[in-house]
């Protein structure tokens, strides 16, 4: 008997297919109890996307494997939006606007937060390239001003909200800001997002997947990622109404659903920055930022405009403080190359607010 030799734990193959079967099984079972194995379900293809993910990064190299995973969980994003859109008695004109919004407060708060402070705990202090992450700050405030901030302010049309022609050439700009980052990440600056030190694990030395095995991760972790894609908009209902029975906004919602999409990646990079590798988390973190917000609200407004669905982008008062203090503070975090617990810390404070002031308006 020949005896495959893959680096690939055999739960991390399980895992999805069982929460496949668990989803089949969904019309013939339900209660909490199933609900439970269902969300049970999710995690272990979360955690199995993070694996595969790692073993496709290890093998493509950065920043390549950061994108691979940023661009496979914005397209689950995309398509559990444009699902709940579509779906009849779903309250769909701020759902894009919510989860892009979440997407972006966790991921620059609390993901870079956490990485931050993982780092600075182990490590005392982290370095990384300021080339990368400036170029990618400055795509990510100039494309969040223009999609969630900017529509509260135009006139064509009262409300948060652009008209036909804005909401498509707004479109279009991010378009454009997303694929010059992209140009400039993988091809003409690719030397501004790798780590420069030394200072790295074994594991990031170790010498890179086989074929048969990094072939075995692509096809998994796509399982693994429309698996999650199904089970969260399978128990969204769920959430929903969980939701309306706290009493709190309808915008928890989008939190929630943001979370579930961004654990890959965000388990990816704290990983990453236990393993002293912060550019690398950073690459997936910033990267992951970019890739929500400049694939997402392009693809939900050509949707809108092609099915003449209302969308809402423009976020409101407390909110726009929020993000734009969010911003402010990791521009700053970031300006020196060196990060410690300190910057981890305030990150992780203003996620917290922004969290809290979401229950309690």
């Amino acid at each position: 008997m020949v005896r495959l030799k893959l680096r690939l734990p055999l739960w991390t193959m399980v895992a999805p297919v069982l929460a496949w079967l668990l989803f089949a099984g969904a019309g013939f079972a339900s209660g909490t109890i199933y609900s439970i194995l269902l969300a049970a379900g999710l995690i272990g293809s979360v955690l199995a996307a993070v694996h595969h993910a790692e073993v496709i990064a290890h093998r493509v190299g950065e920043p390549y494997g950061a994108l691979v995973l940023a661009v496979a969980v914005t397209s689950i994003e995309v398509a559990l939006i444009i699902s709940l859109m579509l779906t009849p008695g779903h309250e769909t004109a701020t759902l894009a606007r919510d989860t892009v919004f979440a997407a972006e407060m966790i991921i620059i708060t609390g993901i870079v937060g956490g990485c931050l402070l993982l780092g600075g705990i182990k490590f005392k202090e982290q370095t990384f390239g300021l080339d990368g992450v400036s170029a990618a700050l400055t795509v990510l405030t100039a494309i969040s001003v223009l999609a969630l901030i900017l529509p509260n302010y135009t006139s064509s049309i009262p409300g948060p909200f652009y008209n036909h022609q804005q909401l498509a050439f707004v479109a279009v700009v991010c378009l454009i800001l997303y694929g010059t980052f992209l140009l400039i990440q993988t091809i003409r600056h690719r030397s501004y997002f790798l780590q420069t030190d030394e200072e790295t694990t074994k594991d990031a030395h170790a010498a890179p997947p086989d074929g048969l095995t990094t072939s075995l991760s692509i096809v998994f972790l796509l399982i693994s990622l429309v698996a999650v894609v199904v089970l969260a908009e399978f128990l969204a209902p769920g959430i929903e109404a969980g939701v309306d029975k706290m009493g709190a906004p309808k915008s928890l919602v989008g939190i929630i659903i943001a979370m579930v999409v961004l654990l890959p990646e965000g388990l990816s990079a704290l990983n990453a920055s236990n393993q002293n590798q912060l550019q690398s988390s950073l690459n997936l973190a910033l990267g992951s930022a970019l890739a929500s917000i400049g694939l997402t609200i392009p693809t939900v407004a050509f949707v809108a405009l092609y099915k003449g669905i209302p969308l809402t982008l423009g976020i409101d008062t407390k909110s726009t403080v929020l993000f734009l203090l969010s911003l402010f503070i990791i521009l700053l975090s970031l300006r020196t190359g060196r990060t410690t617990i300190l910057q981890g810390v305030v990150l992780l404070i203003i996620f917290a607010v922004y969290i809290f002031t979401t229950i309690v308006p």
